[in-house]
């Protein structure tokens, strides 16, 4: 079974690997100047090491963290509420065309965060995000449930 929305699935899984190696192309020189050894740091946690960083001035580095872990958030949702749809046969037309805003959505999220951390713009776009996968939802509750 080929569905449309599989590719808005697809794309949020690659940019959450792209952040992954934008995180650690970004976080091991940070702390490298931070003089923040890797090799010595034992038990320690992320907050613990980006409260590290930004006592050292390398508050950016964690920027690209943040948004890691953000990834796996909400779009936990958008991925099993997509795969839903594509297995009940409404991952096409307009539940591909909000999967696809979804995405776009979280993607300039992420560079907002990333590039600025402007937490106004962030916020307007993780409401809008929000909005589009509350419409995906319900688009499957209507499909699944209601069906």
């Amino acid at each position: 079974m080929q569905s449309s929305i599989l590719g808005p699935v697809v794309a949020l899984a690659a940019w959450t690997m792209i952040i992954w190696i934008w995180m650690y192309a970004t976080r091991l020189p940070a702390m490298g100047r931070a003089g923040i050894d890797g090799t010595k740091v034992v038990g320690s946690t992320g907050g613990a090491l980006r409260d590290a960083l930004i006592a050292k001035g390398e508050e950016k580095a964690s920027w690209v963290a943040d948004n890691y872990n953000h990834l796996h958030e909400a779009p936990t949702v958008f991925y099993a509420v997509c795969l839903a749809l594509a297995m009940v046969g409404q991952g096409d037309n307009l539940n591909a065309t909000i999967a696809w805003a979804y995405v776009g959505l979280r993607v300039a999220h992420s560079l907002v965060q990333i590039f600025s951390n402007r937490v106004i713009i962030r916020f307007a776009l993780f409401a809008l995000s929000s909005v589009a996968l509350m419409m995906l939802v319900a688009h499957a509750v209507m499909s699944v449930l209601l069906h």
